[in-house]
């Protein structure tokens, strides 16, 4: 799988590209533009790279992850994807969005090509958030970052429910290359080793 990154937004949101080799099909992840300029770059190198985009999906509904939505959802014609507690965020958040067309659950599969990407339902940032795990790497949104996590101070957070995401996600292979929805790339080995809350040292806020 290739994965393309660009950091969009006030807030610095990863949003990913993530494309089978072999048949082009893609998907968008996070798609956070602030203004619509951000997106050029993204649209061009779909186009310069002859990507055939078959989904939006959103890790999470804070608006940071899908204020994308609605024009690339026009740009491209494909279905939008969220977790169902996730949901209700894009109809709150966006004016004329486009409601979620797919509700990806525990155990959902999302295909590329002869490549899957597996839904692990991981709430405690959000009650909706999700990881996508592929064969090499997985994508964590706001639940796992590079030597820390997603906030669970949120009204819709859960400090308990995160602690049993990242227990959850504690089981993931160390070779995982980790795509968070915030910072830079890491790996579950480094992350098992390094970072406190997926340590046990649990300081959630």
């Amino acid at each position: 799988m290739l994965v393309e990154t660009f950091v969009v937004g006030m807030l610095a949101t990863n949003c990913y590209v993530a494309s089978s080799k072999q048949t082009k099909d893609t998907v968008i992840i996070d798609p956070g533009i602030d203004f619509r300029n951000e997106a050029q770059p993204i649209m061009d190198y779909i186009a310069q790279s002859k990507l055939k985009i078959t989904s939006i999906i959103n890790t999470h509904g804070h608006q940071d992850h899908v204020n994308g939505n609605t024009l690339f959802q026009e740009e491209y014609r494909v279905p939008i994807s969220i977790h169902p507690l996730d949901a209700y965020f894009l109809e709150e958040t966006q004016q004329d969005a486009f409601p979620a067309n797919v509700l990806l659950e525990e155990g959902s599969n999302v295909t590329l090509g002869n490549e899957t990407l597996k839904v692990l339902h991981t709430p405690g940032h959000t009650p909706g958030s999700i990881c996508l795990v592929g064969e090499k790497l997985v994508f964590t949104g706001d639940t796992l970052f590079a030597g820390s996590i997603g906030r669970t101070d949120f009204p819709e957070g859960s400090a308990k429910d995160m602690r049993l995401s990242l227990q959850k996600i504690a089981e993931l292979p160390d070779y995982l290359l980790v795509y968070p929805g915030h910072g830079e790339a890491t790996s579950m080995g480094r992350e098992k080793k390094i970072n406190p809350f997926l340590r046990g040292e649990y300081t959630f806020f």
